[in-house]
C-alpha cells in the first residue's frame, strides 16, 4: 500500500543498493526526501557510478506520489552533478568515483597556538594567560546594552555596513584614547577589528612590507612571531631588560628594518615598560630610517604598580606609529573587538585595505560597547578590574614566594623559572590536569631550544577561593618534573 507513514520502495535494478522512503507526517516536501535518499544512496557508494535510476512513472507509481514529485527530485541531484539526464535512456548515477565514508576517528588538526593556548571554548582556569577575570565582567549590563543595540540595529537602514567600523564606535574610542593613552586622534583614523592579532594582520597588509627585516622582542607573544613570518617579513629578535626593548641592539642588528613591533606600556611576559630613553631613541630611529613602529598597546591601560604611562603613539611627532589596541584583555576576548589607530599619511590605505580585506567585525556588538563606552561603564571596570588585579597579585606572590623563585612579576603576570634539565613545555601540558594552566616560559624566546625553562603565571583568574589550591597544584606539578625527583633522590 503506498501513501502511507514511512512508505519504502526498492528499485528493481538495484534492489540491493538502492531504499527510497517517504513520510507523510512530517513537513518536509516528498522530493526532497526522495532526493535525499538517493543522495546518500549515491554518497555512500550504494548507487554505483553508470547505475540507471528507475523512471519518474516507475518510481512515482511505487511511491504513490506525482511524476513532477520524482522528476524535481531528480532534477535537484542533477544540479548537483550527482545525476546525469540522458532523455529516453534514463536518468544514470554520473560516473565519477564515490567518496567513501570518512573516519573521523583518524583526523587530527591540531592548533598552531597549542603550546601557549590551553584551548578555545574552555573555562578559564588559574595562571591561564590571555584572559580577564572571569568573576569581574559585568555581565548583566552588557547584556542589557547588547539587548538594545539589537533592537536599533534592526530598525538602522540596510545597506552595507563601514568597513573601518561603526562612527559612533569610532567617536567614543578616539575619546578614550585622548582620556586614558593621552593620544589625539580623528575617529578617520581608526580602524576596528577582531582584536589584536587582526589588527596586525590588518597592519601587516597595509605596510606591504614583504621581504624585508622587522624588530621584534624578545621575548615577545609567540602569535606576533608568527604573524611577522606569515606576512613575509623576516623577524630580528630584540632583547628585552627592565628598561624594555634594547634599541641599541636593534640598531646593531637591523638598522634598516621595515618595522619594529613594540609593547612600551607593558611588555609581555616580565611587565617591562618602555623608558623615556628608549622610547625617544626608538622614534628617532624610526624617523632616519623611515621606519614604521607598530605599538601594541593590549596591556597599557592596565599597568598596576604606577599610573599607566602615555602610550607611544602619543609621542610621535613624526606618524611614525600604527596603535593597536584591543577590549580582549580590559573587557572580555568573547567580544571580538580591537582597533588600529593610523598615522594621517596611512589612514586611506588602512580604510582601502579595511575595505576590500579585512572589514570591520559585528554591528550589533560595536553598538553595544559604544553605549559602554559613552556611558562612563569603561572607565569604571577598568578601575575595578586593576584593583581586583592587583590584590590578586600580591596575594599569589605572598603564597607563593617562600617556596619559588620568582624572577619576575610586572603587571598581571610572574615568571618561575625551572631546573633547566625541566621542559617547561611538557609540564604545562600536565598542568589542566590538577586544574590549572600555566604558559611555558620559554615558546616566549626568539629559540625555544636555548631558552630558560620556567612559567609565566597570569593572576586575572586567580580567585581568592582557588589560590591555595591552586599554588599547591603548581607545586606538585613542578616536583613531579623528573629532574626535580632525581635531585631530591641524590640529597
Amino acid at each position: 500500500m503506498t501513501g502511507t507513514r514511512g512508505e519504502e520502495m526498492t528499485a528493481p535494478r538495484a534492489r540491493a543498493e538502492l531504499a527510497v522512503t517517504v513520510d507523510r507526517s512530517i513537513s518536509t516536501p516528498l522530493a526532497v526526501q526522495i532526493a535525499s535518499n538517493l543522495r546518500t544512496a549515491i554518497l555512500d557508494g550504494r548507487l554505483r557510478a553508470g547505475a540507471r535510476l528507475p523512471s519518474w512513472m516507475d518510481l512515482a507509481a511505487q511511491l504513490g506520489v506525482a511524476r513532477g514529485t520524482i522528476k524535481a527530485a531528480y532534477d535537484a541531484l542533477a544540479d548537483e552533478q550527482l545525476v546525469v539526464p540522458s532523455g529516453a535512456a534514463g536518468t544514470r548515477v554520473a560516473l565519477r568515483a564515490a567518496p567513501g565514508p570518512i573516519d573521523v576517528r583518524r583526523i587530527e588538526i591540531l592548533s598552531p597556538r597549542r603550546d601557549l593556548d590551553r584551548g578555545t571554548s574552555l573555562r578559564p582556569l588559574p595562571f591561564q594567560m590571555g584572559v580577564p577575570a572571569q568573576d569581574g565582567f559585568p555581565a548583566k549590563l552588557w547584556a542589557r546594552l547588547r539587548t538594545r543595540a539589537v533592537r536599533v540595529n534592526a530598525v538602522m537602514p540596510v545597506g552595507p555596513p563601514n568597513s573601518r567600523g561603526e562612527p559612533e564606535l569610532r567617536a567614543e574610542i578616539a575619546a578614550h584614547l585622548a582620556i586614558t593613552r593621552r593620544i589625539s586622534c580623528h575617529p578617520d583614523q581608526i580602524v576596528l577589528t577582531g582584536g589584536y592579532r587582526n589588527g596586525l594582520c590588518l597592519t601587516m597588509l597595509a605596510l606591504q612590507a614583504a621581504g624585508r627585516s622587522a624588530w621584534i622582542e624578545d621575548p615577545c607573544c609567540p602569535a606576533t612571531r608568527m604573524a611577522v613570518k606569515m606576512a613575509g617579513l623576516c623577524p630580528v629578535p630584540i632583547p628585552v631588560d627592565a628598561k624594555g626593548l634594547r634599541v641599541d641592539h636593534g640598531v646593531r642588528a637591523a638598522p634598516h628594518a621595515a618595522v619594529a613591533i613594540v609593547t612600551p606600556g607593558q611588555h609581555a611576559p616580565t611587565g617591562a615598560t618602555l623608558s623615556a630613553e628608549r622610547r625617544a631613541a626608538l622614534l628617532g630611529w624610526a624617523i632616519r630610517e623611515d621606519a614604521w613602529l607598530v605599538e601594541d598597546d593590549t596591556l597599557g591601560a592596565l599597568q598596576l604598580s604606577c599610573r599607566a604611562s602615555p602610550a607611544l603613539a602619543a609621542q610621535d611627532p613624526e606618524g611614525r606609529v600604527i596603535h593597536v589596541g584591543s577590549f580582549a584583555s580590559t573587557v572580555s576576548p568573547a567580544i571580538g573587538l580591537g582597533y588600529v589607530v593610523a598615522p594621517l599619511q596611512l589612514a586611506r590605505r588602512f580604510a582601502e585595505v579595511a575595505d576590500c580585506l579585512n572589514p570591520a567585525p559585528n554591528a550589533t556588538t560595536q553598538l553595544a560597547l559604544a553605549d559602554f563606552l559613552r556611558q562612563g561603564h569603561f572607565l569604571r571596570h577598568l578601575r575595578h578590574m586593576k584593583r581586583l588585579y592587583k590584590e590578586r597579585r600580591q596575594a599569589m606572590l605572598a603564597r607563593l614566594d617562600p617556596a619559588l623563585r620568582i624572577e619576575a612579576a610586572g603587571g598581571l603576570t610572574a615568571i618561575v623559572r625551572l631546573p633547566r634539565c625541566a621542559d617547561d613545555v611538557a609540564l604545562a601540558h600536565r598542568a589542566p590536569e590538577l586544574g590549572i594552566a600555566p604558559s611555558p616560559l620559554s615558546i616566549w624566546s626568539s629559540d625555544p631550544a636555548k631558552a630558560r625553562q620556567g612559567f609565566v603565571l597570569s593572576v586575572t583568574n586567580l580567585h581568592r577561593e582557588l589560590l591555595d589550591s591552586a599554588c599547591d597544584a603548581l607545586l606538585r606539578l613542578i616536583e613531579s618534573a623528573p629532574c626535580q625527583v632525581m635531585e631530591a633522590r641524590a640529597a
